[in-house]
Formats: C-alpha cells, sequence, structure tokens
C-alpha cells in the first residue's frame, strides 16, 4: 500500500426512524396502509425503498430499523423476509423520533460514524448516501446535516411544499439525513429532542439560539455558516452541514398532498430529471 495514501474511512452504521407521530395520521386514513412507512411510493413501500438505498450504498456496512411496530412488520412479506435473513436489526420504536434516534446511537458500538434517515425518505439513493457520507466523514464535525438548496428543490418538484431555511447567503430544505461521526457529537440527541416540535417553524428554531439570532435571521443578516457556528457553541458540540446538490435528496412524504405529487412523478417508474449540477466525481 502507498504509504502516503489516506487511510480508508470506517463505513457508517445507519439507523433508520420509522416509527409514527401520531396515532392519528391523514395519510394513513386517506390510503388504509397499517403505518406510514409501508406506504406505497411507484410500487415499492417507502421504508423498503430506503433499505434499498442504504443496502445498495459502499459507504454504509449495517443498517437498523427502529420501528415499525411488529404488527406493521408482519404485515408485509418482504420487509419481515429482509430482517429476518439479518439484512436490517430491527428494534420497537420509541416514543418520537428524538428518543428512538438516542436509543439506537446508544447501540451502535463506539468509534463508528452514524448515519440516521426516516423512512419516509423515499426517493433517496445510494448516490445521495455516499455523497453525503463522503463529505461528512472529512468536515471534522462532531455532527452534520444535510441541506439542499431551495432552487434546486423547487426546480424539479415546484409543487411540493417545503420548510425553507432562508440565510443570508442562501435558501436550504432539509434532507433527513444526520450523521454523527463521534461519540460525543451522538450527544447531540439531547437537543433534538428540544427542537422536535417545532421542526416546520424555522423561526422558533432558530430562537433557540438567542435573541439576537432571531433578530439576525428575520432581518436577512443570518448566514448559514453563522448559524451552525452558534448552534455549535449552544451545544459544545462541532456542527457543520453537507450540502447536497440533488432536488430528491430533500423530499419526504409528510402530507396527503406530498403523496399524491409523489405517485405522479414516480408514475410508470419514472424519476423526475434533475436540474442538479453533476456529482463530484472524487
Amino acid at each position: 500500500m502507498n504509504p502516503t495514501s489516506e487511510p480508508p474511512r470506517p463505513a457508517f452504521a445507519a439507523v433508520v426512524l420509522a416509527g409514527e407521530r401520531a396515532e392519528r395520521d391523514a395519510l394513513r386514513d386517506h390510503t388504509g396502509v397499517a403505518c406510514k412507512a409501508l406506504l406505497d411510493i411507484g410500487g415499492t413501500p417507502m421504508i423498503r425503498r430506503v433499505i434499498g438505498a442504504l443496502e445498495t450504498a459502499r459507504s454504509v456496512s449495517s443498517i437498523r430499523l427502529s420501528g415499525p411496530t411488529a404488527a406493521c412488520v408482519e404485515a408485509d412479506a418482504p420487509l419481515a423476509a429482509l430482517i429476518e435473513e439479518g439484512r436490517a436489526r430491527w428494534t420497537a420504536p420509541g416514543a418520537s423520533p428524538s428518543t428512538s434516534a438516542d436509543a439506537m446511537l446508544r447501540a451502535v458500538p463506539g468509534g463508528q460514524p452514524v448515519l440516521v434517515t426516516t423512512a419516509d425518505h423515499p426517493l433517496l439513493d445510494a448516490g445521495i448516501v455516499d455523497r453525503f457520507c463522503r463529505d461528512a466523514a472529512v468536515s471534522g464535525c462532531d455532527v452534520v446535516i444535510g441541506l439542499a438548496p431551495y432552487e434546486v428543490v423547487r426546480g424539479t418538484f415546484p409543487d411540493l411544499k417545503k420548510t425553507v431555511l432562508r440565510f443570508r447567503d442562501g435558501q436550504y430544505c432539509g434532507c433527513n439525513l444526520f450523521g454523527f461521526l463521534t461519540d460525543e457529537g451522538r450527544r447531540m440527541a439531547d437537543f433534538w429532542r428540544r427542537v422536535e416540535r417545532e421542526r416546520k417553524k424555522p423561526l422558533v428554531v432558530i430562537g433557540l439560539l438567542g435573541v439576537w439570532a432571531v433578530l439576525r435571521y428575520r432581518m436577512g443578516w443570518l448566514t448559514l455558516d453563522a448559524a451552525l457556528s452558534l448552534l455549535s457553541r449552544k451545544v459544545g458540540l462541532r456542527v457543520g452541514a453537507v450540502i447536497l446538490p440533488y432536488a430528491h435528496a430533500s423530499v419526504d412524504v409528510d402530507s396527503v398532498d406530498d403523496y399524491l405529487h409523489l405517485q405522479r412523478y414516480t408514475a410508470a417508474d419514472a424519476r423526475p430529471r434533475d436540474t442538479s449540477p453533476t456529482p463530484d466525481p472524487r
């Protein structure tokens, strides 16, 4: 081996959060599925689409599921089979996504980076996963979050309603991708609990960083880097972001409208053409 070559980076343990947020859910009522994770998009339940993306990603070495419930697993024979085969390790979901994430992070052996995503990420693919993990691994951070430029998302999915983070230097949508690169970074799940209920209200979330941060955000003065620096100081960790040039990296299914739009986009097994830049081949 070339002594000057960079040593291989450890592969990520992937965690998929697949629990339910509430007893009643408009998506379940509309579609009649037993749980949201089993919602059919383009002929395949969302959770199996996510597992497929993680299985084919070069940067992922193992997959853990937090949810869905045992009854939901039994309702989908292929999902039950892949769990039985050991392709994914299943655990009953916690009371909320943040508590589930905390429990799963504690279950992964120390020293291994962890990728956390969600079951309602139906357009996730191996390219997105590998790009996120590669950039996260060299970020020098304890925790990283995935973001996609809003202009890219809007250009490909103009009908989808997205929560937009509006900073002075750009507007971004979340991608439901979180990287925990160090054992210390796993403490971030504690802060996650505090923001979970307000995840669709950017101004409220920014408010957790302090009054001055809110004023700067409302006036359009706060940059993404400044927000990440404030957050890093708040939680005592190095927090960064990976900007993903893929519109479909930001697509999740939170409403009946989202579901109907995605059914149209995936009709005849055809993903919409992505207008984002060509990924860096490095």
